[in-house]
């Protein structure tokens, strides 16, 4: 055995990212934005080409969030099948844990100076902060509670649905009534989340301006870095004995069971890996934006996150991630030019892609790109060549 093999046998996961053509250029643009973005923006002259406005890499911030979530979707749906129509309210728990944080960080500095409540409690007649609310004056505490409770709601959820072997679109259809019982119960005032205009005026993060570049810069950075984490866990999950599983259930669950696998444990394991990724997504999320509300559990949304797993590529990691970065593009171009038409565009994308690219925007990239396609094209001009040679011979 040669000594390069030797190597991919020690280091299975970076055997693996290097045999991963499409993980590793998207790793490489991570790491090359991650350095460039930041530098353009505080480094480089606001008269000069080469700037980075602030409002762009907040924007390229919040692209790169949605990125993470649909890395989350793609990894449940592409490589398990399981298609979750709520995958919306585990982005918007880890948000609202942020947020949550970021209130408590406001202090006497609210609208009505109260060191403790924060105003929508004040406003409300509160008298004292809900249990619920203590700790989250702690960054860490913040942070675990981000992914805690995204993935204990998942653990739960994924328990009672796979046990009883909920599939298919009656899976899909229970998702999408969580996240809706969600949003209609952070609707309430007496939930204590800031009922329909939810959490914001937020000031800081760990001492620093939000409204800063440099603590805007560091959030893009933290958002670019979680993408690429959460890229390689996921690979590494899909790549492995147990995502070879994983597959296998997707394409034939019912075989699988009967080998003697207990693929409700495969089902909910995967199922609550991927509503971590979509709390820290959305923890990622709420800084940049300045908002969180009950908006972000509708279940248009979810379904818009199924989109761009869609048009991006289903089961391939990377695709999810183009297509979150293509559909919200062109959401924010005609949301400003033609907001009219936005739900139209949507909609005919989706079917477009459905009909003309079935695999997606990846999975045309090679059809396009193989190294066989000199031979097919070879090939049809031989029996063009031919056809017309038998037409002459016939003349």
């Amino acid at each position: 055995m040669t000594d390069y093999r030797q190597k991919y046998q020690m280091t299975p996961v970076i055997g693996w990212l290097l045999r991963d053509r499409g993980g590793m250029i998207l790793l490489s643009i991570l790491i090359a934005a991650s350095i460039l973005i930041p530098v353009g923006n505080l480094i480089v002259p606001e008269g000069s080409a080469l700037h980075v406005p602030t409002w762009m890499m907040s924007l390229l911030g919040k692209y790169l969030c949605y990125a993470l979530l649909a890395l989350s979707v793609d990894l449940i749906w592409g490589f398990c099948g399981i298609l979750s129509l709520g995958h919306g309210a585990f982005f918007a728990l880890g948000g609202y844990a942020m947020g949550m944080y970021l209130m408590r960080q406001i202090g006497d500095r609210g609208v009505y100076g109260n060191p403790e409540l924060p105003d929508f409690m004040v406003f409300l007649n509160w008298t004292e902060l809900p249990w619920y609310w203590f700790g989250f004056d702690m960054f860490w505490f913040a942070i675990v509670m981000a992914m805690f409770v995204p993935g204990l709601l998942a653990f739960v959820f994924g328990f009672l649905a796979f046990r009883s072997r909920v599939t298919g679109v009656y899976l899909s259809i229970i998702t999408q009534a969580m996240t809706y019982a969600l949003l209609l119960a952070f609707f309430r005032n007496d939930m204590g989340f800031g009922g329909n205009n939810g959490l914001t005026d937020f000031k800081d993060l760990l001492g620093f301006s939000l409204q800063s570049d440099s603590t805007r810069a560091s959030l893009f950075v933290a958002s670019a870095v979680m993408l690429g984490i959460c890229y390689i866990l996921a690979r590494c999950i899909t790549n492995s004995r147990l995502g070879k599983v994983l597959i296998a259930i997707r394409d034939a669950e019912s075989r699988v069971r009967f080998t003697g696998y207990r693929v409700e444990y495969y089902k909910l394991f995967v199922f609550t890996v991927s509503a971590v990724m979509a709390g820290i997504a959305g923890s990622l999320y709420v800084p940049q934006v300045g908002i969180i509300n009950p908006g972000e559990f509708a279940p248009a949304l979810s379904i818009e996150i199924v989109i761009w797993v869609a048009v991006g590529g289903r089961g391939t990691l990377y695709g999810a991630v183009l297509g979150a970065f293509i559909v919200n593009y062109a959401k924010t171009f005609f949301t400003g030019v033609m907001p009219e038409f936005w739900l139209f565009f949507l909609g005919g994308l989706f079917i477009a892609v459905t009909l003309l690219l079935p695999k997606g925007v990846i999975g045309a990239v090679p059809a396009f790109g193989s190294p066989d396609r000199q031979s097919v094209l070879a090939g049809l001009r031989k029996r063009i060549s031919n056809g017309r040679a038998n037409q002459g011979g016939k003349a």
